[in-house]
């Protein structure tokens, strides 16, 4: 355990991964509770939803009217997903919002096809684009991410070599326009990772690029998504993706049953006993957790939530 990161960063995705799932509509002041009830949780960064075709993604509808009926609490960095510069723009016009650019690549040609409607080839050219996109209005570009890194639903594993080669790509893409990797995300999209093709990836990772930071994006639809997190944080990883009470899933992924990125509160709850610092108050995490219950209307993956922290227990007089 002599690599645990002392603290970790979480970065709240659940009023966008949950909402862009969830089946029926969910009232925008629903989402609006449960963003402002996160926001006084002690998290960081909360994307609260996003900017994309609502013919495509009907949940995120109502992003611009969310972003501006959400309670801004000056400690909380807010964000928005967006994938062309027509979102790009539409984040830029709430001043509250941060907005930066992100470079997006894929190991499956299916999955691109299915998410973006390019080809590997047309996704390079439209990075490129993208990052010129960003300079001209001002925005930073800063993060890379490459989805379904451990292994895809249309096109089975996905060899170490391929994603080694699409970093590679990435870090030339990033060089070649003058500007500096904040985090490389390794995103699970489709839930094929596990413990030992964590600690894989990243090591290989770290052994040829050293000076990136990664961030892991690990769904939990097998029931990985701690184990993995866990793995991540062996190898000293120190920032990652989650979704309070485990709302969400990817709309493309062909799942059945999809889940979404790991559950916010049961890694907080996680790290705190394994002594790493989250920041977070897991107690508000827990109500969080009970109202995203509450607003879409079903049960959730998180567990803690439901069989109560273990700090709570410790609490209560001997013999109850």
């Amino acid at each position: 355990m002599s690599n645990l990161p002392k603290a970790i960063t979480i970065y709240e995705e659940g009023p966008r991964e949950g909402f862009q799932y969830e089946k029926g509509p969910i009232p925008t002041e629903a989402k609006i509770r449960l963003i402002d009830s996160l926001s006084v949780s002690g998290l960081r960064y909360i994307q609260i939803g996003s900017f994309v075709d609502p013919r495509r993604v009907p949940g995120m509808a109502d992003t611009e009217a969310v972003a501006h009926g959400i309670k801004i609490n000056p400690d909380v960095e807010y964000n928005a997903l967006w994938m062309n510069v027509r979102g790009m723009k539409q984040a830029l016009a709430i001043a509250h919002l941060h907005v930066d650019g992100k470079v997006r690549v894929y190991p499956s040609k299916t999955f691109l096809e299915k998410n973006l409607q390019r080809t590997s080839e047309g996704n390079r050219q439209k990075n490129v684009e993208l990052i010129a996109q960003c300079k001209a209005l001002g925005v930073p570009v800063a993060e890379a991410s490459i989805s379904s890194a451990f292994g895809c639903n249309f096109e089975g594993e996905i060899p170490l070599s391929t994603v080694m080669a699409l970093v590679d790509e990435v870090v030339e893409t990033f060089a070649e326009n003058d500007c500096t990797i904040k985090h490389l995300v390794l995103a699970d999209t489709m839930a094929w990772g596990t413990p030992v093709a964590m600690q894989r990836m990243i090591g290989a990772i770290q052994d040829k690029y050293p000076e990136i930071t990664l961030r892991m994006h690990l769904h939990d639809t097998r029931g990985l998504g701690l184990a993995n997190a866990y793995a991540a944080l062996s190898m000293g990883v120190a920032h990652f993706d989650s979704s309070i009470a485990g709302l969400g899933g990817c709309p493309f992924a062909a799942h059945r049953g999809a889940a979404g990125n790991v559950c916010t509160e049961d890694l907080v709850a996680m790290c705190h006993e394994i002594g790493v610092e989250t920041g977070t108050d897991l107690d508000a995490l827990v109500e969080s957790s009970m109202i995203a219950r509450e607003v879409v209307g079903h049960d959730l993956p998180g567990r803690v939530a439901i069989a109560g922290t273990l700090s709570a227990l410790r609490r209560k007089p001997r013999g109850c």
